[in-house]
C-alpha cells in the first residue's frame, strides 16, 4: 500500500501572527527614525534661517527680509 503524505497548504495563526508582529515592529522603527530625521531638518533650517539674517543684519542687505 502506498502511504499518502499530506501536504501542508497554506501557514498557521501562529506564523502568520508572527510576521505581522515583525512587519509592525520594523514600521515602529522606520516611522520613529524618519521623524526624527524631520525634526532634525526642521532645527537645521531653523538655523540656516537664522544665520542668513545676521548675514542680512551685518551688511545692510534689506532685500534678504523679504
Amino acid at each position: 500500500m502506498k502511504r499518502i503524505k499530506k501536504c501542508k497548504q497554506g501557514f498557521t495563526l501562529v506564523e502568520m501572527v508572527i510576521v505581522i508582529a515583525l512587519i509592525i515592529i520594523l514600521a515602529l522603527v522606520i516611522v520613529f527614525d524618519v521623524v526624527d530625521y524631520l525634526q532634525a531638518a526642521k532645527g537645521a533650517t531653523v538655523k540656516m534661517s537664522e544665520h542668513n539674517e545676521e548675514i542680512a543684519h551685518a551688511t545692510g542687505d534689506i532685500s534678504a527680509n523679504i
